[in-house]
């Protein structure tokens, strides 16, 4: 979607240039500063009200950097969140032996008042992202505060399956 004002910008749709980014904190990273970027710019492009409001970039230990973008359905059981893609793409690009771990993750979505803010990962999606990387670093927002947590303790006592 082009934030140029001599094009329209369709109904439902998003311009680029009015939704304001987050401001990285100063524990981030810059490969998860990038993961940030990346999300920020997929959503933007790609903002759907009720239909795609999330978009997640992670990065796996070889340094890939794959996304993934909410896909709600008519029936909310069939809808997809982008942390779940995201993995999926990422297991994807792997050898069919190649273990899927996952060592940062960053999910965005637009907030009232066109603001990106990161979010945490809904449970079902911690508990994706813990069974295939424990160890990864999620970044969420807890009251006002961007800050990073192990997958595994998003999850206080889970419950560990054996693959």
């Amino acid at each position: 979607m082009s934030g140029d004002p001599a094009r329209p910008v369709a109904p439902g749709a998003m311009s680029v240039g009015r939704v304001r980014s987050v401001i990285s904190p100063a524990t981030m990273a810059p490969r998860d500063v990038e993961l940030l970027e990346v999300a920020q710019r997929l959503l933007a492009r790609v903002w759907k009200h009720g239909r795609h409001e999330v978009a997640t970039a992670l990065r796996t230990v070889d340094g890939a950097v794959h996304t993934g973008v909410h896909v709600e359905g008519s029936c909310r059981r069939s809808s997809i969140c982008a942390e779940g893609v995201a993995l999926g793409t990422a297991r994807g690009a792997l050898a069919p032996d190649a273990p899927l771990l996952v060592e940062s993750v960053v999910s965005v979505q637009i907030k009232p008042a066109e603001q990106f803010r990161i979010i945490a990962p809904c449970g079902v999606c911690r508990e994706l992202i813990s069974d295939y990387s424990p160890d990864a670093t999620v970044w969420i927002t807890a009251g006002e505060t961007v800050t990073a947590m192990r997958a595994l303790d998003l999850l206080p006592e889970k419950s560990r399956r054996a693959w």
